[in-house]
């Protein structure tokens, strides 16, 4: 048999189908059940007064938080992170700054901060990556509660305000905020503007509704001291710590929630091989933590994890569906055999598809729009999204999701760095 008369054979199988199917119906009906359950998200817990959640503490006592933030090679961002965290609005804090052997000048930006007595300086002598850092820390630290930031971002004054009072309720372990994206530059950060509002912002708020979430953002998050230490602390043999560490404290039914109201700026990649080492270790990262815990939390005790651990099931076997199909696509074409399915022109489909991307797009926009004044300028390159990131992150997913499956026996016990903001 020819290369020719496979691939028609080939397109014409039920096997073909369901990938074009799968291919199709995966992105609009994720589209518009994140669309929907966010917009339930902001009716019930952002639609209210602004100043309600922020009263709570104003008649009761105020609980002490230590900063941590761990830093390695940020000497061109530590110190406007140190003068923002410093400037936070509340009465009872303490910032304590852990270097993992710097190679820079991160150290001598550190110092003439720490004139402050509420600022202290943890100086490893090993570097052992994020994780580790973070767990020297946290038993030095005297908070109640640990907020942990990355050391390139800056949060707003008054984050702790709309953080803090979701511990009034004694399941809550942690709270993890909204991270935006501050330098705008390159038209991949303003492509990230964009998704952070309506692809990771959107979800997260969909995914408190359905009550679990997939990741405490490791650029800004706060956890009861008792919760981090009922779950052994951080996992330093993860890629991505952060979401390991939520995946845990749900596993012992701890209560991890979304505050959309407290913003964190952050800087992102604006290389296209930055972005490309970032979203390699977030594949890396849900891989592994799809094969550590993925069999326990099938068990009838998770049952409310279970739509995070479909879709992400699911968001996994699409990029290998759009791989698998635009290689067919391809040979079809090379042969001479246009497509079934493919068309170089948009179709019904693909028009479909691309409009309610965008009005999931949109969506995410106007619900964040409050938060981030300059996001709509940021909106005029969303139409590049899918093309974009689609194209990028199925690649990423397909080459780095079967090296997660070694995670329970693999020699590496170091988290990486995250890469610098290029």
């Amino acid at each position: 048999m020819d290369l020719y008369t496979a691939i028609v054979n080939l397109e014409a199988s039920r096997f073909y189908l369901a990938l074009l199917i799968y291919f199709a119906w995966y992105p609009l009906t994720t589209s518009v059940m994140w669309i929907f359950t966010s917009l339930l998200f902001y009716r019930r817990r952002e639609a209210g007064p602004k100043e309600a959640l922020a009263a709570f503490y104003e008649t009761s006592e105020q609980p002490s938080v230590s900063f941590l933030i761990p830093a390695y090679n940020e000497e061109a961002n530590i110190a406007r992170t140190l003068e923002g965290v410093l400037a936070v609005d509340y009465p009872n804090f303490e910032v304590v700054v852990i270097d993992d052997c710097s190679s820079d000048q991160t150290l001598r930006e550190i110092k003439p901060f720490l004139a402050d007595p509420r600022l202290r300086l943890v100086q490893k002598k090993v570097n052992e990556g994020k994780a580790m850092a973070l767990n020297d820390a946290i038993p030095i630290s005297t908070g109640e509660l640990i907020f942990v930031m990355d050391a390139d971002a800056v949060p707003s004054p008054n984050i702790l305000n709309w953080l803090i009072p979701h511990f009034k309720y004694p399941r809550c372990a942690a709270v993890t905020g909204n991270p935006r994206v501050d330098n705008r530059e390159s038209f991949l950060a303003k492509l990230q503007a964009i998704e952070f509002a309506s692809i990771i912002s959107l979800m997260r708020r969909a995914q408190r509704v359905w009550g679990r979430i997939m990741t405490m953002s490791g650029v800004v998050g706060i956890f009861r001291r008792t919760a981090l230490y009922d779950v052994g602390l951080y996992s330093p043999d993860m890629a991505t710590e952060d979401i390991d560490l939520t995946w845990r404290l749900q596993l012992r039914h701890w209560d991890v929630r979304y505050e959309s109201r407290a913003v964190m700026w952050m800087r992102v990649p604006q290389s296209l091989g930055g972005l490309w080492h970032q979203r390699r270790r977030w594949a890396l990262g849900l891989s592994q933590v799809l094969t550590r815990h993925g069999g326990e939390l099938m068990q009838w005790k998770h049952r409310r994890f279970w739509p995070v651990l479909i879709e992400a099931n699911l968001s996994v076997v699409w990029a290998y569906t759009y791989i698998t199909l635009t290689t067919i696509w391809l040979i079809s074409y090379a042969v001479g055999y246009p497509p079934v399915g493919a068309s170089p022109i948009p179709n019904f489909w693909g028009m479909l598809i691309a409009t309610v991307c965008l009005l999931q797009l949109v969506t995410g926009v106007i619900l964040d729009r409050s938060y981030d004044e300059f996001l709509k300028k940021s909106f005029i390159v969303a139409v590049f999204y899918p093309i974009v990131y689609w194209i990028l992150m199925a690649i990423i997913t397909v080459t780095t999701a079967p090296l997660g499956l070694n995670v329970n026996r693999q020699k590496q016990k170091v988290t990486r760095w995250k890469p610098v903001r290029e």
